[in-house]
């Protein structure tokens, strides 16, 4: 982890002096935090998980001078993570939906065959985006209430509702 002023030298260094260096610093520093963020919105899809991380910092590097510092780096990579995800998820809706379904036909099944105890992964995929990405960022990546709503570009109010919703399917999920 950089500390906040090596944080503010490598942004320097890219936004003025284009040192592709200094980024690859931060990409390898905030790469594992976006990925684990991606991974969780992708429900584990390995690939897709590469290709919107790449796409993220590539977004984020062409971007750089954009930042204008108004919230954490961080905040504004998991940002334009959150945008690629749901560009992707707008794109490719109707292979999402059959995902989907696919994905619960195997959790079923699996639940029935085995009767294990449920994960927090398989949860999640009951969840729709939006649920998924305020779970995801509040109690996995640990993000307060505030800087997931930057993130998501809504209110708090609507970021509370989202976990409320995601606690209560999440929690009749597993109980059933």
């Amino acid at each position: 982890m950089l500390s906040k002023l090596d944080e503010i030298r490598l942004l320097s260094q890219c936004a003025l002096a284009d040192n592709r260096d200094a980024f690859g610093r931060l990409v390898e520093a905030y790469q594992p935090r976006v990925r684990r963020f991606l991974l969780n919105l992708t429900m584990g899809d390995e690939m897709l998980t590469d290709d919107l991380s790449q796409e993220t910092f590539i977004k984020a590097y062409v971007g750089i001078r954009s930042f204008k510092g108004l919230s954490s780096f961080g905040t504004w990579l998991y940002r334009i993570a959150y945008n690629e995800f749901y560009t992707h998820t707008r794109r490719h809706h109707e292979d999402h939906v059959d995902d989907m379904a696919r994905i619960g036909e195997v959790s079923t099944a699996a639940t029935d065959a085995i009767d294990a105890s449920m994960t927090v992964q398989e949860a999640l995929t009951h969840l729709n985006d939006n649920e998924r990405v305020a779970v995801t960022l509040f109690y996995i990546e640990d993000q307060p209430i505030k800087q997931v709503a930057k993130i998501m570009q809504i209110p708090e109010g609507s970021v509370k509702s989202f976990i409320h919703r995601a606690k209560s399917k999440m929690r009749q999920f597993i109980d059933n």
